[in-house]
């Protein structure tokens, strides 16, 4: 698919014609919305069980009720089983009462059948993004915008980010999952909520999409919607106001919830669970794996851990409107994803046992 886009519409944060341009007001407010990292949850829910319980996530699979849409067979060759696969995950802030599609999470992953292991790159959703064949915007801006052209190109917009992003991550991408706000709260509340030690007190309402956000800082038990609220807050509105938080505070505590998810996806409340969060998934997410290709990335990552799942946040300076990453990290992340494909990323088992062996 040639990347080449140059009569991209004007620079926008909603860009979709599915949806009507809201007023200035609130466009100035959608800027607020941030999303979870959890979207990589679709994988993780999809390829993690315990013991015993992926003959369960197969069957679904195979009986057709994890139904991708996508019934292409996939040779032998290119089965997850022996070949790594690249994804993209995108996270949008798309819910009922907002109907914006912008891509606030954006995410790489490599999964490596040999050494059963997993290298997940996130990039900032303000990251700006200068490549030959599209014009200068922010990194969750193309999304929408392609979903706007689609009638016109002809070219899906998963399509496009797929073809995008490869470039600019310089591997190829197998893969695009996209995922909304829903999914994510319907996902938590199957589990039974999450248990997180909220680390500062926050406060934010937004009357225009329904925000109310209002969590107290310690340890306890975040369902669906507060679990959302605690990995989107930015700022507060309220009085007395509550400390901000960036970008970057907001991917350490979106990593910190999607490894108690982890954590609780592996317990037996996850394990009696896992049919209602694969419903509610499947209910809020598009994907272009094919269902052939979902079985077998069942069968091989079953038994993948959190310590075998390693996440590069990628950071940067934010300059407004845009997040100036750094070029040694994203350099880093890049290579990340090469050695996983290569197959040289060692699972924290080996690494773990080496260590002891060798105080």
């Amino acid at each position: 698919m040639s990347p080449s886009n140059n009569n991209l519409p004007p620079r926008s944060q909603s860009g979709s014609k599915q949806n009507k341009q809201p007023p200035k007001k609130k466009k100035k407010k959608s800027g607020f919305k941030t999303f979870l990292k959890f979207v990589l949850i679709i994988i993780i829910l999809a390829v993690l069980a315990v013991a015993g319980y992926a003959a369960y996530l197969y069957y679904k699979a195979d009986s057709g009720v994890l139904d991708t849409g996508n019934n292409t067979p996939v040779p032998a060759e290119k089965s997850a089983k022996v070949k790594p696969v690249t994804m993209l995950l995108l996270g949008t802030d798309y819910r009922p009462e907002t109907g914006t599609h912008l891509s606030d999470v954006i995410m790489v992953t490599a999964f490596n059948p040999d050494t059963k292991t997993v290298t997940v790159v996130s990039l900032p959703r303000d990251t700006k993004i200068e490549l030959k064949g599209y014009r200068e915007n922010k990194a969750n801006a193309y999304y929408p915008i392609f979903l706007s052209e689609e009638k016109k190109s002809g070219k899906k917009a998963e399509d496009e980010m797929k073809t995008m992003l490869s470039k600019y991550m310089d591997i190829p991408i197998d893969y695009a999952t996209v995922l909304n706000f829903q999914g994510f709260r319907d996902a938590v509340d199957a589990l039974g909520g999450v248990d997180i030690n909220v680390d500062m007190n926050m406060c934010y309402r937004d009357k225009a999409d329904g925000t109310d956000i209002n969590l107290k800082k310690g340890e306890q038990k975040l369902e669906g919607k507060d679990a959302l609220d605690y990995v989107r807050y930015r700022k507060s509105n309220c009085r007395p106001k509550t400390q901000a938080s960036d970008d970057f505070d907001r991917n350490r505590r979106q990593n910190e919830v999607l490894h108690a998810l982890i954590d609780k996806m592996q317990s037996f409340k996850g394990v009696t669970s896992l049919g209602g969060v694969l419903d509610a998934m499947d209910k809020n997410m598009q994907t272009d794996i094919e269902n052939d290709q979902l079985k077998n990335m069942i069968a091989t990552y079953w038994k993948v851990n959190k310590e075998n799942v390693k996440f590069m946040p990628v950071t940067g300076t934010w300059k407004s409107p845009y997040v100036y990453v750094d070029e040694a990290e994203l350099d880093k992340a890049k290579q990340a994803l090469k050695d996983e494909i290569a197959g040289k990323g060692l699972p924290a088992t080996t690494t773990d046992s080496a260590e002891k062996a060798n105080p």
